[in-house]
């Protein structure tokens, strides 16, 4: 069996009706994993079962809006009642606002509080109620969807990059304080992904100027952050926890001179 494997396990994707959600979902079910598609009930949820399984992914799903607290505990508990374990959770919802955050002087005051709120509790929340059933059965792995922007500071986007930095800083904590009961918990920092929010919400002059400082000189794909998500959540990555893994084409690693070199100007 691929140390990749996570046959007979049962997984939880929040957010997962799109992008890198519903990437991470499918990677999930095509390792083995039972694996439940959480977000709103809508057309795009409709569109993300039906493509599930047109694959035949062994996937079901469940409805959650990461605004409404409540629902954190009615979906573990769902799924826990359901299947009687629950072994791989990964926190990938996030949210933004672009009209509103900027940096300190020129963002909405009121945005940035509401942006940290809701993106820290949809990790605090979910971990709170998955964890006792993790130590329950002797174990279990979560993974939380950080961002580049958590780790590289930005010239705008204060609530969103602060928020990030919390998640990555939970993670670490989280990952000491329940290590010893089997518990295993990760991060993924994506750098600049196709997904329909940042071709929406980012202009193509930014896009490329932004990928002048990515060695890989491409943007990531909702799948690069599903086989990092693979790994964290399989026991291929058994000795690893409180880890953040940048999945961001080298984004932050060479020196501020390297996007005026001859070599990005292309």
């Amino acid at each position: 069996m691929s140390a990749f494997s996570n046959e007979g396990k049962v997984a939880l994707v929040t957010a997962a009706t799109m992008g890198i959600g519903l990437a991470s979902a499918k990677a999930l079910a095509k390792s083995g994993a039972l694996t439940y598609i959480a977000g709103l009930n809508d057309q795009a949820a409709e569109d993300a079962i039906k493509e599930c399984k047109a694959e035949k992914l062994p996937v079901k799903f469940i409805e959650y809006n990461a605004f409404d607290y409540s629902s954190y505990e009615k979906i573990i508990k769902t799924i826990v009642d359901a299947e009687k374990h629950l072994d791989i959770v990964v926190n990938n919802f996030g949210m933004g606002n672009p009209k509103k955050d900027f940096d300190l002087l020129n963002g909405d005051p009121e945005a940035f509080f509401d942006i940290l709120h809701v993106n820290i509790a949809s990790v605090y929340l979910s971990c709170r109620y998955a964890i006792p059933h993790m130590i329950e059965q002797g174990g279990g792995s979560i993974v939380n969807i950080a961002s580049i922007g958590g780790i590289q500071p930005d010239i705008s986007r204060l609530g969103y990059t602060t928020a990030k930095a919390a998640i990555i800083y939970m993670t670490k904590e989280i990952a000491v304080q329940y290590a010893d009961k089997g518990v295993r918990v990760n991060a993924v920092a994506p750098g600049m992904i196709g997904t329909n929010a940042v071709k929406a919400h980012m202009s193509p002059e930014f896009q490329k100027a932004f990928l002048r400082h990515v060695p890989l000189g491409r943007m990531g794909e909702p799948e690069d952050i599903a086989n990092a998500v693979l790994f964290y959540a399989s026991d291929a990555s058994a000795y690893i926890t409180g880890s953040i893994q940048e999945v961001a084409g080298g984004y932050g690693i060479p020196a501020p001179e390297y996007a005026d070199s001859a070599k990005t100007k292309g």
